[in-house]
């Protein structure tokens, strides 16, 4: 036979088709109808938040699938989302796979690429090639930051990934009413603005919606594999304000009676163990009683934004949940909730109104946008005592491998399986777990090669057996490394150690806990133990050889970045580039850094009767900077943070014609700067800036020809679109190297 033939045909092959025998194979998947798989993924959703897990944040959706199915208080994630989202994906160990870290970070070692590794097949790239379609919506993260932008590669976005198809973004956090949307490939506008009631949770169920209608109007018996990531409750905190206002006054008693009350409803519930204790408050908080007035009145409305957020997004879980039960798909489904960490502290003492920028925000300017919290003007993040409060009643927050970053809220819904709906599962189980799940209810098992590449075996132990009954666990162990935290689980103890930044790992001091007896972490038996404790840390030693832990990497950001700027060559960013008027924006690390240096942004553009429109704009309603034509003038718009403006613009109407127009500036001391605007080298308007090391590296996208939905200026309405009357923006700077600090902040966001 010709080795050009396909050796998988079966019928026969002669010098004509009349001699020749023909042969179509077949459907290659089974006959046996496999159930479809839901997975619905939170972000920093803490332990106790959820009504069903104790808290008094109504979410009935949720706490329906936990009534219909099992709740799990003995689950666990890595502290942090990128490597929690790997490990959910492929059912291996974060660092094995490459990601230690969230992904817009690369620290120059293989544990930490930012990317999952070829030799780790994700789920979906299983279930596809097993007959299932598979669709991805919501937050990815699993990208890194130079991967993200309009030129690929794409290899480590979810179509290259085994999903067939996307709807969502990128990055580890994104604006809940304007956010930075990709679909398959490419970056989109969104539907329609926040004034016309857009939000993204409900953009993303729609979508999630649209998948499976299609899909099941063309193969109704076709299973299908969907990874729904919100981006909620992540900040910012955006919800419509009735969803926020149903909260009004529910937690002026503060953190400390709220944590308290959440905790004895646990106990009601059965969710935790009645001899459980309460641990003192954390002491980086503040008790409530000792905040001021203002202080009470602003946590407590931004607790209510959280509250809102998580309620309005169980809202939108109940839409999906009903549609699948509408169309008979409902049945047949495994349903996997969880969260991918604690709660989140990263709103710092206070809490922001403004989160990418709120470390310069005063109370009184606070106090004074309360109303704006939630809405399309704010980008609000609680202060650390309601994280303290969300994760009742364990120790510390997400990024700690203490049980307050680790231990998640898991619902797990089959019915086939589950004989006893409506009850607790206390198994420890990890969320490395989910992958063997899930391939072993479907009788599928990880291939050893795929597309050509050796696999890693999967890590994880199933869960299958939980699903019939409560009991012992199957896992032995589960080692955790977390920005140089360390902890390990084995048969019921815990050794677990929190890394003091840029400090000597041989200097932090282990903790000893036996877990099966002490729910809440409360009982530092490393003292009475010892023996004990040190067989745990060498066992720590030995997975973290094992599943490529090191190096360890307890340095703060700032170091972080000064080791990955000795490991590679310096960077720099071109001193001219030209940007073209495009459909939909640029991801924001495409815009130039012009901070602290000279730069000129120059336009050519046609002039006619009533032309006005946007230039170029980058940053969002924290901060930014716009140059626009409006009424005939040339304008620059500098936004710093939201605590000052500057407004600068050309005294005398343009005429009509073509123009190159120029707005450059020029350093001055002071932390100011010198704008001069100019129309064919005519100078036609000039004025002084200050902040100019703010100058740049702004939250949110970056728009050429066109600003929508980004509410940088309140100049205009957007869009805002010079049409086909602009035809390239250029932009020229001196030549200087990147600063990476501040590109991975602003990816990072609040993560």
């Amino acid at each position: 036979m010709s080795r050009y033939i396909d050796e998988t045909f079966q019928g026969k092959i002669a010098k004509t088709v009349e001699e020749s025998t023909p042969w179509w194979p077949g459907d290659e998947s089974s006959s046996e109808k496999k159930p479809n798989v839901v997975v619905i993924l939170l972000d920093d959703l803490g332990f106790s938040q959820l009504g069903c897990y104790g808290s008094t944040i109504s979410t009935p959706n949720i706490d329906q699938l936990a009534k219909e199915g099992l709740r799990y208080n003995n689950f666990h994630t890595t502290a942090i989302c990128s490597p929690t989202r790997a490990a959910l994906l492929t059912g291996r160990n974060p660092h094995s796979v490459g990601v230690s870290f969230v992904s817009e970070y690369d620290s120059g070692f293989p544990h930490s690429r930012g990317k999952i590794r070829k030799d780790s097949a994700l789920l979906s790239e299983v279930l596809v090639e097993h007959g299932y379609n598979t669709f991805a919506v919501g937050k990815w993260h699993l990208a890194p930051g130079k991967e993200q932008t309009n030129k690929g590669p794409f290899d480590n976005w979810p179509l290259g990934r085994g999903f067939e198809k996307f709807y969502g973004f990128l990055p580890g956090a994104t604006n809940q009413w304007n956010p930075d949307l990709v679909e398959d490939n490419h970056r989109i506008r969104q539907p329609n603005t926040a004034e016309e009631g857009y939000h993204i949770t409900e953009d993303l169920t729609d979508k999630a919606i649209s998948y499976i209608k299609n899909q099941t109007s063309e193969a109704p018996d076709k299973p299908f594999f969907l990874y729904l990531a919100y981006g909620a409750p992540h900040a910012p905190h955006h919800a419509p304000k009735e969803f926020i206002d149903k909260y009004k006054g529910k937690f002026d008693q503060g953190w400390d009676v709220i944590r308290q009350q959440w905790f004895q409803r646990q106990k009601e519930i059965g969710l935790i163990p009645k001899d459980a204790v309460l641990p003192e408050r954390n002491p980086d908080i503040k008790a409530w009683d000792e905040l001021s007035d203002d202080e009470k009145k602003l946590y407590a409305r931004l607790q209510e934004a959280f509250a809102g957020f998580l309620e309005h997004t169980d809202y939108h879980i109940g839409r999906f949940v009903s549609f699948l039960e509408e169309i008979n798909r409902l049945e047949d489904t495994l349903f996997i909730f969880l969260s991918d960490n604690g709660a989140c502290a990263m709103g710092g003492e206070e809490g922001t109104v403004n989160t990418w920028h709120g470390r310069n925000e005063s109370l009184e300017s606070k106090i004074a946008r309360l109303d704006e919290i939630g809405s399309p003007k704010a980008n609000n993040h609680y202060p650390k005592g309601w994280a303290y409060a969300g994760n009742t009643p364990l120790k510390w927050y997400k990024s700690y491998v203490h049980e307050g970053g680790v231990r998640d809220p898991l619902i797990i819904r089959y019915p086939e399986k589950i004989k006893d709906p409506g009850t607790i599962r206390t198994q420890y189980h990890h969320v490395t777990d989910i992958v063997p799940t899930v391939l072993e209810l479907l009788e599928l098992e990880m291939p050893k090669q795929y597309k050509g590449v050796k696999q890693q075996p999967v890590h994880g132990t199933s869960m299958l057996y939980t699903l019939e009954k409560n009991g012992e666990t199957r896992k032995t162990t589960q080692y955790y490394e977390m920005i140089g935290n360390r902890g390990i689980w084995h048969n019921g103890w815990k050794a677990v150690s929190a890394h003091t930044p840029n400090g000597d790992f041989d200097q932090d001091v282990w903790e000893l806990y036996h877990t099966d007896a002490d729910f809440t972490e409360m009982n530092n038996l490393a003292d009475a133990y010892p023996e004990k404790l040190q067989e745990l840390i060498n066992l720590w030693n030995k997975e973290a050889e094992t599943y490529g832990v090191f190096p360890l990497d307890g340095r703060t950001l700032d170091k972080k970045l000064e080791g990955m700027n000795k490991l590679k060559r310096q960077s720099f960013e071109p001193t001219f580039r030209v940007l073209y008027p495009t459909e939909a924006p640029f991801h924001g690390s495409v815009a130039p850094d012009l901070r602290n240096k000279d730069f000129e942004i120059s336009a050519d553009v046609h002039i006619t009767e009533g032309t006005e429109g946007v230039i170029l704009a980058h940053g969002d309603n924290s901060g930014g900077i716009s140059c626009f034509i409006k009424e005939g003038q040339l304008y620059f718009y500098f936004n710093n943070q939201n605590i000052q403006e500057y407004v600068i613009h050309s005294k005398e109407k343009f005429s009509l014609g073509d123009y190159r127009l120029s707005i450059r500036h020029e350093k001055l001391a002071n932390n100011q700067g010198k704008i001069t605007l100019y129309a064919n080298d005519v100078l036609i308007g000039e004025g002084v800036i200050g902040n100019i090391d703010s100058l740049g590296f702004f939250n949110g996208m970056l728009h050429i020809g066109y600003n929508e939905l980004s509410y940088i200026t309140p100049y205009y309405k957007d869009p805002f679109s010079l049409g086909e009357n602009l035809r390239k923006v250029s932009i020229r700077t001196d030549k200087y190297q990147i600063d990476l600090k501040e590109v991975i902040e602003k990816e990072l966001a609040v993560e």
